[in-house]
């Protein structure tokens, strides 16, 4: 039965009752200077410890599990130290005098007792916004029970309830759920890093059904976590069906681009027509596949920059993959000299250049052919192989400059268009320039 308004201020009256009663007694000061003394205390001991102590190098010879006890223990120093205060003196005065006069400075030790487990138990979640959330939830809910309010609370969260389709909803289940949800992702995450581990060491996979396998045990994971979640705190997951049908209308309103980078993802990872590691022209975008997401594909450029190109682009527009099913890649590259030069020879010096190029495939001869006897000289056109299209562009550099060095030692030059000016009727001085060239 729901607790009515009437309920909720006569338990917050019965508190402040007591709360009265406790703060009247002479001994509530003693206690409350005490604790006051252990906490400045515990603040300067902090000081010093963080002052002499150096994390890096703290317990490195211990074993794992003490070397991260004692790290969490320095530091959350000021709490332990006043955690040890308040129970020695929770001691002294439980010996000295009646229990229920240090029952104030029980409630700090526990509190403080209860902040370092939950230090300790947190310490192993890498994300820091999760941390705490769950520390200050987690010490919310030890802080009540250890006042004893704890039911009282949950009761009152449970009494203002809102019923949608058949669902009751209230700040407790809502509370809960997102606890466990909490809990359950963080399990599922811990889980597919695992497995994505253990997928990227297997040899006898492809990089693209990696890819694969991972996105769908991270799914099936994710929606495996919120079902039992769901489940747990005793929500149907029939009664979310008015929720999970506006969602496909969202989803087929505004979400659509999204959806279709999902399954444009998942294609390109079952067709394998790109996959981590391929060379790859996509537009006016060069580089190599670095990562294959949700979402999109991550392409790096190789100078820093990275490219973020939707999948759904990848099944829609042209790609070029230079690494598809073979990465041996013909380099061409146009040359052009003027007709004193001997065109048998000037073939003859290109092969030797693109031969003694390191990276140039040594089972594969390279091929020189006259193209053209074109107004500006003749033109040529040099094709040799490499074995890795990376770094193209600098393999024809490297030849392009060995075969002018090659033409200057063999006078051979390179044609380039002049243009001569004529003036008729004018009166221009004799060191005019009369030739232009471009």
């Amino acid at each position: 039965m729901d607790m009515s308004w009437k309920d909720v201020l006569e338990s917050i009256q019965m508190a402040a009752r007591s709360v009265g009663a406790e703060v009247a007694s002479p001994w509530f000061y003693l206690q409350f200077g005490i604790i006051l003394a252990a906490a400045g205390l515990a603040y300067a001991a902090d000081t010093a410890i963080h002052a002499r102590v150096e994390l890096s190098s703290l317990a490195s010879r211990w074993p794992l599990p003490l070397r991260h006890f004692a790290r969490v223990m320095v530091t959350s120093a000021s709490t332990a130290v006043f955690a040890v205060l308040m129970v020695i003196s929770r001691i002294v005065m439980w010996h000295a005098t009646w229990p229920s006069r240090s029952y104030l400075i029980a409630v700090s030790a526990k509190l403080a007792l209860a902040w370092l487990v939950i230090r300790l138990v947190t310490s192993v979640i890498d994300n820091a916004f999760i941390v705490k959330t769950v520390s200050i939830a987690a010490w919310v809910v030890a802080a009540l029970s250890i006042v004893g309010q704890l039911d009282w609370a949950a009761d009152t969260l449970d009494s203002f309830a809102v019923v949608v389709g058949g669902l009751r909803l209230t700040p407790l289940l809502l509370l809960k759920a997102g606890a466990l949800l909490i809990v359950a992702l963080w399990l599922t995450n811990l889980a597919s890093n695992f497995a994505e581990s253990r997928i990227n060491r297997a040899t006898d996979l492809t990089p693209s059904i990696q890819v694969l396998l991972v996105k769908i045990i991270r799914i099936g994971l994710m929606v495996l976590a919120i079902a039992i979640a769901l489940g747990a705190v005793g929500i149907n997951l029939s009664a979310l069906a008015v929720f999970t049908g506006a969602a496909g209308v969202g989803i087929g309103l505004g979400l659509q681009k999204i959806v279709a980078n999902f399954i444009s993802g998942l294609i390109l990872l079952v067709d394998k027509s790109v996959k981590p590691g391929d060379l790859v022209t996509i537009g006016d975008n060069s580089g190599r596949i670095s990562a294959m997401k949700t979402r999109y594909i991550s392409v790096a450029a190789g100078d820093g920059r990275e490219f973020l190109i939707p999948n759904e682009d990848l099944v829609t527009q042209k790609v070029t993959n230079w690494t598809y099913t073979d990465k041996n890649t013909l380099v061409k590259i146009a040359f052009s000299t003027n007709y004193d030069a001997n065109p048998r020879q000037v073939c003859k010096l290109a092969i030797e250049t693109a031969t003694a190029h390191p990276r140039a495939t040594k089972g594969r001869t390279p091929n020189c052919i006259l193209t053209e006897f074109a107004e500006p000289g003749m033109k040529f056109s040099l094709t040799f192989w490499i074995a890795d299209p990376d770094g193209m562009d600098n393999v024809k550099s490297d030849v392009m400059l060995a075969l002018w060095d090659a033409f200057k030692q063999q006078g051979i030059r390179v044609p380039y268009p002049v243009r001569e000016l004529r003036i008729r009727g004018g009166a221009l001085p004799v060191e005019s320039v009369v030739e232009v060239s471009s």
